[in-house]
């Protein structure tokens, strides 16, 4: 069924896919309140962009040892999490781009599908350095982790901003059929 916009109604696999990504993020954003504390504010992004070992030690002892085990637990929900929103934000690009046959279009989806599988490696590249940070953090791991975080949140607000675009690009879609 078509939408009065002329976009047809979400596909089943895109909308098992929001469901559970919205799932996922729920339970990253129940857990990260176990994680706010005076030194992490924003709980476990707080660890993510920390850039030196002496931050992510303030960090981690901030947490105390239940603290630890709770950011444990994000950081692995979160190898879950990364497949589940590339693959619904790689079909929402297929399902932004449906009626935008252009080359022009073609183009910008196939690098905006790119920026999120470079955001979803680049999160994976995060846990692991985050994971093997936490016992005993050294300042290269810390850089190298918000390096890591800073380019997963680049890619993806680039790769949103260019779904925004393709769908502003053409006013009228082309009629169906």
């Amino acid at each position: 069924m078509d939408t009065e916009k002329g976009l047809p109604a979400l596909p089943k696999s895109l909308k098992a896919c929001l469901v559970a990504t919205l799932a996922l993020l729920i339970a990253l954003l129940v857990i990260n309140q176990f994680l706010k504390t005076g030194s992490a504010h924003q709980g476990i992004v707080s660890y993510q962009l920390a850039g030196s070992a002496e931050q992510a030690l303030a960090i981690a002892q901030s947490w105390g040892d239940e603290g630890l085990q709770w950011a444990r637990l994000s950081l692995w929900v979160d190898f879950l999490f990364i497949p589940v929103y590339c693959l619904t934000l790689i079909l929402l690009t297929r399902h932004c781009t449906r009626d935008r046959p252009g080359v022009r279009e073609r183009n910008t989806a196939r690098w905006i599908r790119t920026l999120f599988i470079a955001a979803g490696l680049a999160d994976v590249t995060e846990n692991v350095l985050l994971l093997n940070n936490l016992e005993a953090p050294t300042d290269a791991i810390s850089l190298a982790a918000a390096i890591s975080a800073l380019a997963k949140f680049t890619a993806l607000t680039l790769g949103i901003a260019g779904l925004v675009i393709i769908r502003a690009a053409r006013r009228h879609p082309l009629a169906p059929g």
